[in-house]
């Protein structure tokens, strides 16, 4: 067996220290139609655990934002908060996901009066797991990415590179009338 020098090997450590952060972005995906949600816990913005499974027999919009307190986040965010009786008329609740924490959530939905759920992904292994994790000037942030997930916890519908301004009625065009 060949040996390679201790250049070489100190070479090798720092390029995968370099590009293994960049590989897992690659490897992240986007959930399909069809597909099953990927499973969450996340706390939200009073601190309590939020499951996706605890929506189940419910329509559930996941929805993923770079940053609170930001002006195309409070658009997407007051549209949905505008919305939120239709949405709650089709069965459906709410759930925004950014990298933010629980306590920038907290002051996002005060200083915004926000009554939906906002969830603190600071690990960013849900935001990954919807394939939504993005980088913005050496920040991780969240892509802003939709999904409509049905009452059996499917993959109803994806939204990519949404525009906040019309995210909301986007996807409530997409709900099944109230029953």
């Amino acid at each position: 067996m060949q040996r390679i020098s201790r250049w070489t090997f100190a070479a090798l450590l720092m390029a995968a220290a370099v590009f293994l952060p960049l590989s897992l972005f690659a490897q992240s995906t986007l959930p399909t139609v069809g597909q099953t949600a990927p499973a969450f816990t996340l706390p939200s913005q009073d601190d309590t655990p939020i499951t996706l499974e605890s929506f189940r027999g419910q329509w559930v919009v996941v929805y993923f934002y770079p940053r609170d307190m930001t002006s195309g986040c409070t658009i997407e965010a007051h549209n949905f908060q505008r919305d939120l009786k239709l949405f709650e008329a089709r069965h459906a609740v709410i759930l925004g996901i950014s990298v933010d924490s629980t306590d920038s959530h907290k002051q996002f939905c005060t200083k915004e009066s926000l009554d939906f759920r906002l969830l603190a992904d600071t690990s960013h292994s849900v935001t990954n797991a919807y394939g939504s994790l993005a980088e913005y000037n050496g920040v991780t942030i969240a892509a802003r990415n939709t999904f409509l997930v049905d009452p059996e916890g499917k993959i109803a519908q994806v939204w990519t590179k949404v525009k906040p301004a019309t995210a909301s009625s986007d996807v409530l065009a997409a709900l099944p009338s109230a029953k």
